[in-house]
């Protein structure tokens, strides 16, 4: 008898009937895409986690798409309704402290200025992220008592107004500044100012001192005259090997007519630091192609499973589209000037440096039905996704601003599934840019449907599929899991492949894809 063709034959003839034998194994793809694979240069994903939620490690794709991931509305989780915090509280950043989930807001009961002396810090906590309470701490009196939860007020200046802690993740961080947060607004008129934005920090997470006297990010570091403050989300950046802070800047769209404000757009600038204290210039961050669009307030952090992916819930923000009526904000109790906009979040991503993908630019929550939603500064996300199971994730968005039931509610996704590659009931396939990796084995967070499923082909960087590891061999993934590894007939592990340039080619139906590690 013959030997088998596959062993017989020429590798170039081997990888032909390997894509003959897709279209016997997996009959819903018609075929492997005519188009070349690109040059690319090689992705070192070395073990790390990588979530598809942008073009990073796709080069083609046939008949599947990315898809944004929507989450489930699980209901208030805490009202702002103390004397201290009230309707137009805001700013809010989630922090996961060991078992301790802590949440720190801005506490505003009236519309005054920015930087007013009645804006006050405000502190949460939870043990599991979903009930949350207001703790009496104690430290700062108000109305003639201490029995609240006020951390920061007037004494810290405007710091209260837009405070954005974050747990400093830096090797070697001392156990009193293992919390830290940029707060403060820069000179303007009728507004208190510090100057610029103010470094704090503290070892508790409730008792907070300056870094230093002086501001440490002022107008100096930007290339305008003027700035103003919102929440600046700043962290330690393993990735990049400094500290990283996300500021507001202005872009101009060619209607300017304010001088010294740099543009008429709101929009975000990075500044680094080694040290905390000292900052470099502002630089303007690039959204690529998208629409310029007025992003209100930046919430860019790193995911907390894969640190070196930074991602943004940002509140773009319509001005002048009042979708409710003048007897709505009546009946609603909202002032006048918080009637006339409409926003909305939307998800950016970022892998360091001054770019920012916009690979999804809908809206990831429309505003609720009613009136109530659809209040200016409304449906603002706050900074942070974090754990909240096993196989859970949330987020907070703050809903019905300017109003007597200003509140939070907690939204739900699965583990690491903030986007996937989508393939429909008639199937299709993508490709990865070459890539190396280290480990044995790639897991897969995938779902699918009973008759879909998800097939695996390791190419080399050139596109030809290699033996032992084609179509034909993948062992078909069906179901619905967070993590489960993938395999070949015949082939234990990945341990011949391991630090050689490849592709992974994945032949999908009725199916998602949301992430992929090599273990």
């Amino acid at each position: 008898m013959r030997p088998p063709l596959r062993i017989a034959l020429p590798f170039a003839v081997v990888a032909r009937c390997a894509v003959f034998l897709t279209g016997l194994v997996f009959a819903h793809v018609a075929g492997t895409s005519a188009a070349p694979p690109s040059s690319e240069p090689v992705r070192a994903v070395g073990g790390r986690l990588e979530l598809l939620i942008d073009r990073y490690l796709i080069d083609r794709m046939d008949g599947v798409e990315l898809r944004l991931s929507q989450p489930v509305n699980m209901g208030p989780v805490l009202a702002f309704d103390a004397p201290w915090d009230g309707k137009f509280s805001g700013y809010v950043t989630v922090l996961k402290d060991g078992p301790t989930y802590r949440m720190y807001y801005r506490g505003k009961p009236n519309p005054t200025p920015d930087g007013s002396e009645e804006e006050t810090t405000c502190y949460a906590e939870s043990t599991d992220g979903v009930q949350w309470r207001k703790p009496a701490l104690g430290l700062v009196e108000v109305n003639g008592s201490g029995s609240n939860n006020v951390i920061l007020d007037h004494r810290a200046g405007p710091v209260p107004h837009n405070f954005t802690p974050f747990l400093d993740t830096r090797p070697g961080v001392p156990a009193d500044e293992r919390f830290k947060a940029l707060g403060g607004l820069f000179d303007m008129v009728g507004h208190r100012s510090s100057g610029g934005l103010v470094a704090m920090v503290s070892g508790d997470g409730l008792r907070w001192r300056r870094l230093q006297a002086a501001a440490v990010i002022t107008n100096a570091n930007y290339q305008v005259q003027f700035s103003d403050a919102t929440m600046s989300p700043a962290f330690w950046s393993e990735h990049e090997r400094c500290y990283v802070a996300f500021i507001r800047t202005w872009k101009d769209d060619g209607k300017n007519t304010r001088s010294g404000w740099g543009g008429n757009i709101r929009w975000v600038g990075r500044v680094t630091s080694p040290d905390f204290a000292h900052w470099s210039k502002v630089e303007m961050m690039d959204f690529g192609s998208a629409p310029l669009e007025q992003l209100y307030s930046n919430t860019t952090s790193p995911y907390f499973r894969a640190p070196h992916l930074y991602i943004g819930l940002m509140p773009r923000i319509v001005f002048n589209r009042p979708v409710i009526t003048p007897a709505e904000m009546v009946r609603l109790g909202l002032d006048p000037k918080y009637g006339r906009d409409s926003s909305e979040p939307v998800l950016i991503t970022s892998r360091g440096g001054t770019r920012y993908d916009r690979t999804f630019l809908a809206a990831w929550i429309r505003n609720g039905i009613g009136a109530g939603h659809w209040t200016s500064r409304s449906n603002y996300p706050a900074l942070n996704i974090v754990p909240t199971g096993l196989t859970e994730m949330s987020f907070y968005v703050q809903h019905s601003y300017g109003q007597p039931g200003c509140h939070l509610v907690r939204y739900k996704l699965e583990t690491d599934r903030l986007a996937s590659v989508n393939a429909p009931f008639s199937g299709g396939e993508f490709i990865t840019r070459p890539l190396t990796f280290t480990g044995t084995a790639l897991s897969l967070n995938f779902s699918t449907s009973v008759v879909g499923g998800i097939r695996v082909e390791i190419q080399d960087a050139a596109g030809h599929p290699i033996p032992g590891y084609t179509l034909a061999e993948s062992i078909e993934a069906v179901g619905n899991e967070i993590e489960r590894n993938v395999g070949w007939k015949g082939e234990p592990d990945l341990g011949r492949v391991n630090g050689v340039p490849v592709r992974l080619r994945f032949v999908m139906k009725e199916a998602d894809l949301y992430a992929l590690r090599f273990k």
